[in-house]
């Protein structure tokens, strides 16, 4: 196979990316809102841009996108990208400040990769990741916040049925990706279950470890 001659858009010596990964209800946007609010961060879910663009009067993928989330299956890698990374550009435009300028920037990254074709092809096109924290969970844990969470959310993907494939979906596609990253050396392992301080505490230290 021939190598690959793409670059990624944003070089990763300037844009710091880290993936916050997890099953779902695992804590991740919990997480993602103390950790910009300790380090600057610019928090993209990549579930909330798919859910925004389902919705957007014209959009290409709406249909696409609606039926992979009913489904509890994942989007096309392509599209999800395409997605984060304008996002990212859009951000990098506008911010300022500490750890935003010229051309810099910090992302946090949550509920992406969900497969590996996503996390090869994110880091040789978009940007190279820095870290991935892993908040390991049980699917116990998960499946009563998420059951809790579906009394308010309105998300048409937080009911039982869905739960099911979403656990199932992560199991076969998201853990080979959590694997490879630990092969990498860049995994940051942290026990989900705890409480919604202390978990704060071991991804805080997991982030001032890699800005050391």
């Amino acid at each position: 196979m021939a190598e690959s001659t793409l670059s990624p858009v944003f070089d990763a010596q300037k844009v710091t990316v880290i993936y916050v990964l997890g099953g779902p209800g695992a804590g991740k946007g919990t997480q993602c809102g103390r950790l910009v609010e300790t380090f600057g961060f610019c928090h993209l879910s990549a579930g909330d841009l798919l859910r925004e663009e389902q919705n957007r009067d014209g959009s290409e993928y709406g249909e696409l996108i609606r039926g992979c989330i009913q489904e509890g299956a994942i989007v096309p890698s392509t599209v999800t990208m395409k997605l984060l990374e304008n996002a990212m550009t859009e951000e990098l435009e506008k911010r300022t400040g500490d750890g935003w300028t010229d051309g810099e920037g910090r992302f946090l990254i949550d509920g992406f990769p969900r497969k590996m074709d996503q996390a090869l092809g994110f880091d040789e096109t978009v940007c190279l990741a820095a870290l991935v924290i892993f908040f390991n969970t049980s699917e116990e844990v998960m499946r009563e916040r998420l059951l809790k969470r579906a009394k308010t959310s309105g998300r048409e993907d937080d009911n039982v049925e869905t739960i099911i494939k979403r656990f199932r979906t992560y199991n076969e596609q998201t853990m080979p990706v959590i694997e490879y990253y630990k092969t990498q050396g860049k995994l940051a392992e942290i026990n989900g279950t705890g409480s919604i301080e202390e978990v704060n505490r071991l991804a805080s230290a997991a982030v001032r470890e890699l800005f050391s």
